[in-house]
């Protein structure tokens, strides 16, 4: 199937496989350009050494193009795409609207710059920047989100810009791929869908708990920075929301701590990160401390499997997946099921 995400990248199939920290490392991205997808690799919780190392290991696994996930807004961001264009990367992604300059940098190197957004005036914005193309995120999305759903957004931001638009927030199967090539993507990209294959890293014990979830045990909360982020609703989550400020910026100051030995960064680097994140928000500082190093939350459900410890980024496609195929079997699924969709939806113009 070619669409303008497939002219643009250089890959065979129109889905995208989101950058989720510690989650998207070099097996399952390199599992997912091999199965004909766009991979991209989570950087936000590496350091730039372990990324250069991180791309090498997936240029050793796979020839096909892939993806680098950057925070736009971090103290090293520059770093990190000298690392990306020395390294031949072919797509850089932002969780964050790059600046008008980091995008011209990149497109001067001849990386494509795909940017994702939660809104159609960012959307507008990246695309009067140079951005190649754009992935739009609606509320049904795992992670920090808005509450503007796919449904309504993707077709707002298709009719704003005159780049590819590629849909995120919902999508699992073929269904879903024709569908929002009805509305005028160009692809899907998928999170949650590709934590739960056989090629993710994620601790089987984590992948059994949102082999559980129902759609009800996906939750929007505000408990861990401040921010909406949805996620599985667990006992550590409803902990986060009963407990009080004292305690809130306990658990701030303690993971706050464990992420700056990890990351390697300063003590003046995460406040200055977390200064920036605050920027236009009422946070507390305690959410400040939290949103600087969410990733160690995230880190001890996805590598270490402390499910009573950590958080879980979800989508609400949760509460549907109940089963882990590799990402070559993913793929190959969700390119047949659209094509059977499309024959069938082709058939019922033919009887009219």
């Amino acid at each position: 199937m070619e669409t303008a995400l497939t002219r643009l990248v250089g890959v065979r199939r129109p889905i995208v496989q989101t950058g989720m920290g510690w989650v998207a490392g070099p097996r399952l991205v390199s599992a997912t350009a091999n199965a004909g997808a766009l991979g991209v690799l989570a950087s936000a919780t590496m350091t730039p050494a372990r990324l250069r190392e991180a791309v090498r290991e997936v240029k050793s696994r796979t020839d096909a193009p892939f993806g680098v996930n950057l925070r736009a807004d971090a103290g090293d961001a520059r770093e990190r795409v000298r690392i990306i264009v020395e390294e031949g990367v072919r797509v850089a992604s932002f969780a964050l609207a790059p600046s008008r300059e980091l995008i011209a940098e990149l497109k001067d190197a001849g990386v494509v710059v795909m940017p994702s957004v939660g809104a159609r005036r960012h959307a507008e914005k990246v695309a009067a920047w140079g951005a190649d193309a754009v992935v739009v995120q609606g509320g049904e999305g795992g992670g920090h989100t808005g509450d503007v759903a796919t449904t309504v957004l993707l077709p707002q931001v298709v009719d704003a810009v005159d780049i590819p638009v590629v849909a995120a927030g919902g999508f699992h199967d073929g269904r879903g791929l024709v569908a929002a090539l009805a509305f005028g993507a160009a692809g899907v990209a998928m999170g949650t869908r590709f934590l739960l294959t056989s090629d993710s890293t994620v601790p089987d014990v984590v992948k059994a708990r949102y082999l559980a979830a129902t759609v009800k045990d996906v939750t929007v909360t505000r408990a861990v920075d401040g921010l909406p982020h949805r996620m599985l609703r667990t006992e550590f989550v409803s902990a986060l929301e009963a407990s009080g400020r004292t305690r809130a910026l306990a658990h701030a100051v303690r993971h706050a701590a464990g992420f700056r030995r990890l990351s390697g960064l300063t003590w003046r680097r995460m406040v200055r990160d977390g200064l920036a994140l605050r920027h236009g928000k009422d946070l507390t500082w305690s959410q400040v401390l939290l949103a600087a190093n969410t990733p160690m939350l995230l880190r001890s459900a996805m590598v270490d499997g402390r499910t009573d410890l950590g958080v879980m980024a979800a989508g609400q496609v949760a509460g549907v997946i109940d089963d882990l195929p590799s990402c070559a079997e993913l793929v190959e699924r969700i390119m047949k099921e659209a094509e059977e969709v499309l024959t069938s939806l082709g058939r019922l113009g033919a009887a009219r």
